[in-house]
């Protein structure tokens, strides 16, 4: 009946976001969104900052502009130097979440047909977008590593693609993976990106929680070490994971002339990202209240997370693999000889949800794989859903053998 666009016409949601009905149901126990911990929100340093920004009503209630409330960046500036970033204010962008960021660059630099590469398994709502966009994406392999340069750069040598437009990862905390790209690897994927002419867009948002391990620089921190690479990276972050989801404050870093064209783009979608919300997040920084919550949210991060590998390990034993992070928000598993999407119609009867690995993967599916995240749910949660989990295991696998 109506004249939908081509990426329209049979749209496929998010994976994730359809697991969601389960999460009414009383009693379960949830290892699916990537949500932070409600429970670790800074509520009081919150309501303070949100009470001084509103000594400005005109400020929170107006229009603002485009970019980003001056204030706001000027904070964001700051905190990119305390991680080894410098840039100024043509430079910096504030979105409506990183996401946003990743649609208005898709926006202005991806046409129907263009290679785009990106690490397999990704980010779904990333392989999502570019659907929409029409492009033409290329995996390619990670490991516990994160992604694999040496495959990168043996894919651009041989000419099997076009010259990608760019390629997005993860490389800090992968989602779904959980893995590091090593400083090593950073510093070859910069070169190639600087000899092949693609831009590298790095997706932050979970940079701030490393609970162990030495820390690793961000890729736009390292250009500084590769002649020319400045040029090739666009940076994304956010206070989604390490404040709050709700403010919606996120950010793009990248080229001038890049930004302006995101601003532009910016002016058609919204207008501006919500003033009232932005000025919270910038009386927030400049309070350096991040600071001063951010070690209680690793710290209940690390239990969390060694928690589940102890309670996966106690459990499953043999019949599961899996990498331990260092941070972030996931664990990435294989458990062999089962589908996972068989495993969760088994797992919803016990009450407890995950999100089966497919749905991470533009292409040759790992069925076995599956995400697990142990941010959002309490200690005591994590050891019952893990035991729920391997009573569901047991239940696919015995019918799996009566087949």
């Amino acid at each position: 009946m109506y004249a939908f666009t081509a990426p329209f016409q049979n749209p496929s949601g998010s994976p994730i976001r359809e697991l969601f009905k389960y999460l009414s149901e009383p009693g379960m126990i949830s290892f699916a969104g990537g949500y932070p911990a409600s429970d670790l929100f800074d509520v009081e340093g919150l309501q303070a900052a949100a009470a001084r920004a509103y000594r400005a009503p005109s400020r929170c209630l107006q229009y603002g502009p485009t970019d980003g409330l001056p204030e706001l960046k000027n904070e964001l500036v700051k905190l990119m130097a305390s991680r080894g970033v410098t840039c100024g204010s043509d430079e910096l962008l504030a979105t409506t979440g990183s996401q946003q960021g990743l649609d208005l660059l898709l926006r202005v630099l991806v046409e129907p047909g263009d290679v785009v590469l990106t690490e397999q398994p990704a980010y779904p709502a990333t392989l999502q977008a570019l659907r929409l966009q029409q492009a033409d994406i290329v995996t390619v392999p990670v490991d516990s590593e994160g992604l694999d340069v040496d495959a990168l750069a043996a894919l651009l040598a041989s000419g099997a693609v076009a010259r990608p437009k760019l390629l997005y990862t993860v490389p800090t905390f992968a989602n779904p993976t959980g893995a590091t790209l090593t400083r090593e690897r950073r510093i070859a994927l910069l070169k190639l990106a600087t000899k092949y002419r693609f831009l590298i867009v790095e997706d932050d948002p979970y940079g701030d929680l490393r609970f162990s391990g030495e820390p690793v620089p961000s890729m736009l921190a390292l250009t500084a070490e590769v002649e020319g690479s400045r040029d090739w990276v666009v940076h994304f972050a956010s206070l989604s994971k390490i404040v709050a989801p709700g403010l919606r404050v996120g950010w793009t870093i990248a080229p001038a002339e890049i930004v302006r064209r995101c601003v532009i783009a910016k002016q058609t979608v919204d207008l501006c990202s919500a003033p009232w919300t932005q000025a919270t997040a910038a009386e927030y920084l400049a309070d350096g209240a991040l600071e001063r919550h951010l070690p209680a949210i690793t710290a209940r991060y690390r239990l969390k997370c060694e928690t589940l590998c102890s309670e996966l390990r106690a459990q499953l034993g043999n019949a599961i693999a899996f990498h331990q992070p260092e941070g972030g928000m996931f664990v990435w598993a294989r458990i062999d000889g089962i589908d996972a999407s068989e495993l969760l119609k088994h797992a919803v009867e016990s009450k407890v949800v995950f999100v089966p690995g497919k749905a991470f993967f533009a292409d040759k599916l790992d069925a076995a794989s599956l995400r697990l995240s142990f941010a959002a749910p309490g200690v005591d949660d994590i050891r019952e859903g893990v035991k729920r989990l391997k009573r569901a295991h047991d239940a696919a696998l015995g019918r799996s053998l009566m087949q």
